[in-house]
């Protein structure tokens, strides 16, 4: 079993901060990306930001600028800091793992956290 838990969502009003924070646990032999998706109310669940194992990096062009995303491989965590906040920013924030269960495995499995609100107020 592997769980993905997400933290450090709530209420911020606009042009203040955030740190979203995922952890990945259970039977993990590698963790390849992970990232960060949001779906506001009546939209598509969009990609937000990426990073790969070796710390390459690609955000939204809503981003650029204002967030950054980091992990800590050792503790097979992500995080999000979230700057300069807008209340088109207000969405349920979700984590997402691209991993390998086994050594044995030949492909990505696809781990999903259940969401944090995060709510920017103007």
């Amino acid at each position: 079993q592997v769980q993905v838990v997400e933290s450090g969502g709530g209420l911020v009003q606009a042009g203040g901060s955030l740190r979203l924070s995922c952890a990945a646990s259970g039977r993990i032999f590698s963790i390849n990306t992970m990232g960060w998706y949001r779906q506001a109310p009546g939209k598509q669940r969009e990609s937000v930001a990426h990073i790969t194992s070796g710390g390459s990096t690609n955000y939204a062009d809503s981003v650029k600028g204002r967030f950054t995303i980091s992990r800590d491989n050792a503790k097979n965590t992500v995080y999000l800091q979230m700057n300069s906040l807008k209340p088109e920013d207000t969405a349920v924030y979700f984590c997402n793992a691209n991993l390998r269960r086994t050594s044995y495995d030949t492909y990505l499995r696809e781990y999903w956290g259940q969401g944090t609100q995060v709510t920017v107020s103007s």
